[in-house]
């Protein structure tokens, strides 16, 4: 049963694949890539759980948390053009 459903993530992740190459905007390409990220995540659970390593759970938790900020910082990037404040703004000469 869970060997089926990690055939069935891999599919997810070929067909996500697919949709980030042919995105025609850059978020079509970001979403890609979280739904990427999010189901190598749920992979590494599925795997976690049929090796008997329980410990790999918390390695995808992490890498999921690494996802979601990753993600957030790519679209703040593309949408300001900068990723913070450069501390210079309302300094006087």
């Amino acid at each position: 049963m869970f060997a089926a459903a990690a055939i069935a993530l891999l599919v997810t992740i070929a067909l996500a694949l697919a949709r980030g190459a042919l995105g025609p905007t850059v978020f079509d390409r970001v979403q890609a890539a979280n739904t990427v990220g999010t189901v190598a995540m749920l992979l590494l659970s599925v795997l976690g759980f049929l090796n008997g390593r329980p410990d790999f759970l918390d390695l995808a938790i992490v890498y999921g948390l690494l996802n979601v900020i990753g993600t957030i910082a790519v679209l703040k990037y593309f949408r300001r053009g900068n990723l913070g404040d450069t501390g210079l703004e309302g300094k006087g000469p």
